[in-house]
């Protein structure tokens, strides 16, 4: 059984990502790429499904770990009564190929060890065919072939490589796993040890290029290699989490892939690179953002792959029980498919914070811009599944009305601010209609709060946003009137719920419930600090960053009645909302100011 989702930490080469836990085995890992078929899939069913377990032969958990400083290079320390043993983790920035590397070192005594190697390819479906190469272990199915090198003795049983052996005191053991096409010529070996050194090098490398000079370094540090480590060098874009399927409730059907792109988290994810020095990254995932929007602004879709595939056809793995028997196990994601208006908003309001960051001008982008906007303008006042992805029916979502209004906001700025070209008086008129048509039907002047929907009764975490994206300034007694209202009935144990499931406006179309969203609460601290109640921001901020884990990370929600994290894992939406928020509570300056302060309402 898979431990639970807290209890993993990452590792990663910038193209795929692998999960290993407190007992040192390696439960996922997707070869080449984070949206490829995985060959460890014991996280969504069992140790037959295939995983790498390297740990005292004793068993049981780590006594402690943790990351080298700001890298992804991995230790686990076990404490035994034979001795003290520890394993070095990491995934080398890929050169010929994605590697593995375990490095088994050790500290005192003599500590007899186990390593189980059980690949099965597909999600854990095929069987490989294994044999011995030399001094190398072989394994073979279809496209997919893996090489583990190691001086330690393996042998083959029960359709894994185990490898007992005892390391001593100031002994090294090297495992190196390495992946490569089945029918082409194996890459040349890696060095254990230096891949170890590489890897530490290139992350305090990396990290050396941070400029943020807020609180809570540590923690905003950690994200920031989160978001590092999710993105997919080749392209630029980044990945929303590693996983897929790790349920929003624990035994229910809300089980998504996350392994995919989202234009939505473009503008966030902009202001938190750029905020802390990470021009160059920016500038890539600006890139990735240009090409994927590229083409008929009528196709603009909210996702897409990591490479900018559009076709995401979702299906489910019913040879996979689930994580802790959360059925279906989804592979793709039909929300690809869906009408959602605020990401428009999103995307031009991503591609205005590059331009104030002056990443480049880059006229052809203006055009796809201004052919987005005018999709948009004959367009904005159709209902639509909102950005939660409701697989109910279409509504006339608040968030969605005013992300359109960011959209021409943005656009409006380009021409004003910029000098670029565009019909601007034609846009500040469907930017006043979208702002009055939000403030009559999606306000409710009894409650004093925005809405869901027009014409409902049901809150919205996403609410939060509108003083954040400037669609009324932080004084307005509305945003307070709001931001009070989410606390009172859309909170539980003082963390957000995007919405409550089943409820009017909120019924998504789906059965179950859901745990707290945990950017959701971080936008709540966001929105606590902007309304002046800096104790209670910071507050909140700190108990959520209390919720990550022992090596700092976070999934996507957080169950406040089980007391554990729940969702795909490690969640960059998440990340990015610790990083803002840290930013904005301690008043980190930020590399791309907004030109202007928000503007009186209706503006």
């Amino acid at each position: 059984m898979a431990g639970l989702i807290e209890d993993y930490a990452l590792l990663g080469d910038l193209q795929t990502a692998a999960l290993v836990g407190r007992d040192g085995s390696i439960d996922w890992l997707c070869f080449p790429h984070f949206d490829s078929p995985a060959c460890f899939a014991a996280l969504l069913g069992t140790e037959d499904n295939g995983h790498w377990r390297l740990a005292p032969a004793a068993g049981g958990t780590c006594t402690r770990r943790g990351y080298r400083g700001d890298t992804l290079v991995l230790e686990t320390v076990w404490e035994t009564p034979e001795g003290s043993v520890r394993v070095v983790d990491c995934m080398p920035p890929r050169d010929e190929a994605p590697d593995v590397v375990r490095v088994v070192e050790g500290i005192s005594g003599r500590v007899p060890m186990h390593g189980e190697l059980r690949l099965r390819f597909d999600y854990g479906r095929v069987v490989p065919w294994v044999r011995r190469v030399d001094s190398q272990v072989v394994a073979v199915a279809g496209p997919d072939s893996a090489w583990l090198s190691t001086t330690a003795p393996l042998e083959g049983r029960d359709l894994a490589t185990h490898s007992e052996f005892t390391v001593s005191a100031g002994q090294r053991v090297p495992f190196v796993l390495t992946w490569h096409p089945s029918w082409a010529r194996p890459p040349k070996p890696v060095d254990p040890y230096q891949a170890v050194d590489d890897t530490e090098a290139y992350w305090a490398e990396w990290m050396a290029h941070s400029t943020y000079d807020g609180g809570w370094q540590s923690e905003v540090r950690r994200s920031l290699v989160v978001l590092k480590a999710l993105t997919f060098q080749p392209t630029g874009g980044i990945v929303a989490a590693a996983t897929t399927s790790l349920p929003e409730q624990i035994g229910g059907p809300r089980n998504w892939d996350y392994r995919y792109c989202w234009l939505r988290d473009a503008a966030l994810t902009l202001q938190a690179l750029l905020g802390a020095g990470f021009k160059a990254e920016a500038g890539k995932w600006r890139d990735w953002l240009l090409r994927a929007v590229a083409g008929d602004p009528e196709d603009l879709q909210i996702m897409y792959g990591i490479d900018g595939t559009r076709r995401l056809p979702e299906f489910e793995l019913d040879w996979l029980a689930g994580y802790e028997g959360s059925r279906p196990v989804r592979i793709g994601n039909a929300a690809s498919e869906q009408l959602q208006l605020d990401v428009w908003g999103e995307t031009l309001d991503g591609l205005s914070f590059a331009r104030e960051a002056r990443l480049s001008r880059n006229d052809e982008a203006w055009r796809l811009q201004v052919n987005l906007l005018e999709f948009l303008e004959g367009n904005w006042q159709q209902p639509d599944n909102g950005l939660w992805e409701m697989r109910g029916p279409r509504r006339d979502f608040v968030h969605s009305k005013v992300m359109a209004w960011v959209a021409f906001d943005r656009m409006i700025a380009g021409v004003e601010h910029f000098g670029l070209d565009g019909p601007v008086e034609s846009w500040r008129r469907t930017r006043q209609e979208i702002f009055d048509e939000v403030v009559t039907k999606g306000y409710d002047a009894g409650r004093n709060t925005f809405t869901q929907a027009y014409g409902s009764a049901e809150l919205d975490a996403a609410l939060l946003l509108i003083p954040q994206v400037r669609f009324l300034p932080w004084g307005d007694p509305r945003v307070a009137g709001t931001v009070r209202a989410v606390q009172d009935e859309l909170c539980e144990d003082g963390f957000v719920l995007r919405y409550r499931p089943g409820v009017g406006a909120s019924d998504d179309g789906l059965p179950g419930d859901e745990g707290a969203f945990l950017a959701c609460s971080f936008w709540l601290a966001d929105a606590l600090h902007g309304i002046g109640r800096q104790q209670e921001a910071t507050e909140l901020l700190e108990r959520l960053m209390g919720l990550a884990n022992d090596v700092g990370l976070l999934a996507e929600e957080y169950d406040p009645r089980q007391g554990r994290q729940v969702g795909n894992t490690p969640q960059a939406f998440s990340h990015l909302g610790l990083v803002n928020a840290a930013r904005h509570l301690s008043g980190a300056h930020s590399a791309a100011p907004r030109l202007r302060q928000p503007r009186v309402p209706g503006s």
